[in-house]
């Protein structure tokens, strides 16, 4: 009988963690005063949130919520995909210093134009929703299921894909900015329409799609079918809680932006420029 109660410790997963800490650590601190545009201080708000990004992604992966969601509960699953996604890129963006990104493309031009195109809302629209879309075709998802590598290479494109996303919202850099926020609602609106086939294919098919889950031993009061829907409302529901705040924020530095504005053109006007 499997362990609900297992935290991975695979030297891969534990190490590659740490390392990406370590560089941030390295990079932030003892060469900071190498990198142009870098702050005298250490950046402790940055540390605090790049830290806390790691953190929850591998409470996501490697807590015991990976063995319920691998092996019993497909709405645990759907809860870690959400943390993976809407989570934990938020907490590493907020916490990557935005000097750091751009002296980075600085030395790497063609990796500036490379990431403007990637994080272009009509590429990283089709690349979040495809990754979100074909993970969860049945094959696809039993495959990642059954074999550790293809799982660790679906929760990795997941987060590569909610990177792209969110950087239209929260970049940190001045190269490659986020997008107006007129633009961030039309966004925001059309990821959330283009999820619904997936919403409606697990919620209302009326048949269970993933085997694993309609043979696992029952840990919990809910049928396979009955825990399929719960995962499906969990998707949109998270989802349509994240619009919601995006919309509203977005909505908010628009107005902010339309006040400056006037403001500017009141000013000019009474000093006759």
């Amino acid at each position: 009988m499997i362990s609900i109660w297992h935290w991975h410790t695979e030297p891969l997963l534990i190490g590659s963690l740490l390392f990406v800490g370590w560089l941030f650590a390295v990079l932030t601190g003892p060469l900071r005063h190498r990198i142009p545009g870098a702050p005298a201080a250490y950046p402790w708000r940055e540390a605090w949130c790049f830290a806390s990004g790691l953190t929850v992604f591998y409470l996501a992966v490697g807590s015991p919520l990976d063995v319920l969601g691998e092996n019993f509960l497909f709405s645990a699953h759907m809860v870690q995909h959400k943390i993976v996604m809407y989570i934990a890129p938020v907490f590493l963006l907020f916490g990557t210093p935005g000097w750091l990104v751009d002296a980075l493309f600085r030395r790497a031009p063609p990796l500036r134009t490379a990431w403007r195109w990637m994080v272009h809302p009509l590429v990283a629209g089709a690349i979040f929703t495809l990754a979100f879309s074909l993970w969860h075709i049945p094959a696809a998802y039993e495959a990642a299921l059954i074999n550790k590598t293809i799982h660790g290479l679906e929760h990795l494109t997941m987060f590569g894909a909610a990177v792209l996303l969110w950087w239209a919202f929260i970049s940190p850099s001045r190269a490659v900015p986020a997008i107006s926020p007129g633009t961030r609602i039309l966004y925001i609106f059309a990821i959330t329409v283009l999820q619904i086939p997936v919403f409606v294919y697990l919620t209302f098919s009326g048949d269970v799609h993933y085997p694993t889950y309609e043979f696992a031993p029952r840990i919990i009061a809910l049928d396979p079918l009955e825990d399929q829907i719960l995962g499906g409302i969990i998707m949109k529901a998270s989802g349509m809680f994240v619009a919601i705040i995006l919309i509203g924020c977005s909505f908010y530095a628009w107005a902010r932006e339309a006040d400056c504005r006037s403001e500017d053109r009141e000013a000019r006007r009474d000093t006759g420029a």
